[in-house]
């Protein structure tokens, strides 16, 4: 009787919190329907049950039966296709597209079948939105940290601390006197040589970076900053950088509702599923081999890639992620052929333990010497005619882009192939004094940016209309930097950071990933 009493209370509560109301015939249907619901899984329901009722043309604000009756049909095929659903791999092609309303204070969806094929490099607009769109979604973040939301009139200061004020550049420019203390949320430019800018929407300023100091991170043109110091004389003299402050993706969650912002064919985000979190704790033998730079034109490379074969054949992994690139020696007219044979070799090689081929996953990732028409990001698949005859002889194999995604159970992966570190400290304004902890100025740049790829456009080309797939926000559970530096594995932000190393260059290690209790484990084959 209690439970039906929490129920009712729940439902009524959830229905008049969105100006909504049951009708006597409708609520009784659905104090029915969540009895066999448990307590655990209760607010989840009745949250998508409200979802799909609001999806429906209402005619007005009192629901009928028969709404009732197909918002809980719709949830219950929903929640059979989640569990259906339990590894998906989703190319960067294929991620939705959302963009921050900042009328709206929330995230709306843009449609990108639309979007013409033949523009996939995209117009001069898409370029200039490129920018706005990386700023919007920071600038969002960074006025909800602590630091930064305005106290309430009258509030006491907030546990002793200051809070801050972002101001534009366009405040900078419109003032005719000096400005003390100020902080500017914008991107670093170099408008002119030797000469760096601050840049927002609303205009451009000169820095003088002369006095600056640094914070953690590495700080490249085009990556968004925190800068403060004082104006005068039309230059912005800055007196300390800052990367916009990180959000775990439970608050960002807990702001933005269920959306689906990582892609796949769950309707909402898969971290709202209760089985799918349940079946993922259960499933403690589930393991991903994350292996990068697989040249399978290199006899060493195949023979280790075989003892690999042989000593997981007893316990086969869930999935193996080959990174590119496939080949040691890329270049030529003959480079497709090989490619082609190398594949055929592999396929063997797979055939040859029928557990592996039977039960485990492939997921082949292109490296940036791989053919292809670009090293352009995002980067296509490797062709169909080079990869059809593979993936007929193993069915369970996906040749997908670069970056791609995983979602398995509620969790999700993001890989990258590419070597960033590399590129963003050649690119760095001033590289940190601790070179060994160069892995942790990374990854919080990554984060702190919100994506993959925080650089000039000349250093890191990027389709224009397709930048929003190098995104990482809300940050996911899992990002794999295939990136030829060494390797690293990085928590930062409820965010685990995985870097497998180039596996020829690094004496053929490699890493293990374990989703049901989230930990890495570091891997080396030995001589033969």
């Amino acid at each position: 009787m209690d439970f039906a009493r929490k129920i009712k209370t729940k439902v009524s509560a959830g229905f008049t919190m969105r100006g909504l109301m049951l009708r006597p015939e409708s609520s009784r249907y659905l104090l029915e329907v969540l009895q066999s619901v448990s307590p655990i899984e209760l607010d989840d329901v009745i949250e998508r049950i409200l979802d799909a009722v609001e999806k429906q043309p209402l005619s007005s604000s009192m629901i009928e039966l028969s709404v009732v009756e197909i918002a809980v049909q719709d949830c219950s095929q929903s929640c059979d296709e989640t569990v259906d659903n339990v590894l998906n791999i989703i190319g960067a092609f294929d991620v939705p597209r959302y963009i921050f309303s900042v009328e709206k204070k929330k995230f709306v969806p843009i449609n990108m079948t639309n979007h013409p094929a033949s523009s996939l490099c995209g117009m001069a607009r898409d370029k200039a939105e490129l920018f706005r769109e990386r700023y919007t979604v920071l600038q969002q973040r960074t006025h909800r940290h602590e630091l930064f939301t305005p106290p309430a009139i009258g509030a006491a200061i907030d546990n002793g601390r200051n809070k801050f004020q972002l101001k534009m550049v366009e405040a900078l420019l419109g003032s005719t006197s000096k400005l003390g203390e100020v902080i500017v949320l914008g991107m670093i430019t170099q408008l002119r040589e030797g000469k760096f800018y601050l840049e927002d929407p609303s205009g451009t300023v000169q820095l003088d970076i002369s006095k600056a100091q640094f914070h953690n991170g590495l700080y490249t043109e085009s990556c968004f900053v925190l800068a403060e110091g004082w104006y005068d004389d039309s230059v912005f003299h800055v007196s300390a950088f800052g990367f916009p402050p990180t959000e775990p993706s439970s608050n960002t969650r807990a702001y933005f509702g269920n959306i689906n912002f990582f892609g796949g064919p769950a309707n909402t985000s898969v971290k709202a599923s209760a089985k799918l979190k349940q079946l993922e704790e259960e499933n403690e033998d589930a393991m991903f081999v994350i292996v990068s730079d697989v040249w399978l034109d290199s006899v060493e490379v195949m023979e280790k890639i075989t003892i690999m074969f042989s000593g997981y054949a007893a316990m086969p992994p869930t999935c193996f992620i080959f990174c590119g690139s496939f080949s040691c020696a890329p270049y030529g007219k003959t480079q497709i052929k090989s490619l082609k044979e190398s594949l055929k070799a592999l396929a063997d090689a797979i055939s040859a333990f029928p557990s592996i081929h039977a039960s485990s996953r492939f997921v082949f990732v292109p490296g940036p010497e791989d053919p292809g028409p670009s090293t352009v990001l995002p980067r296509p698949p490797l062709a169909d005619y080079i990869t059809e005859e593979f993936r007929q002889r193993v069915p369970f194999s996906v040749f997908t882009t670069n970056p791609c995604r995983i979602q398995y159970c509620s969790q999700e992966i993001v890989i990258m192939r590419e070597d960033l570190v590399n590129k963003m400290c050649r690119n760095c304004l001033r590289l940190p004094n601790n070179s060994l902890d160069i892995p942790n100025h990374f990854v919080k740049t990554i984060l702190s940016q919100g994506h993959l790829t925080p650089l000039p456009l000349y250093v890191s080309p990027v389709f224009w209309a397709y930048d929003y797939t190098l995104r990482v926000y809300p940050v996911p559970d899992v990002i794999i930097f295939a990136d030829k530096y060494d390797p690293f594995t990085i928590i930062n932000t409820d965010c685990l950071c995985i870097n497998p190393g180039s596996f020829p260059r690094s004496g053929f290690s490699f890493k293990v990933y374990y989703p049901s209790n989230r930990t890495v484990e570091d891997s080396k084959l030995q001589g033969l």
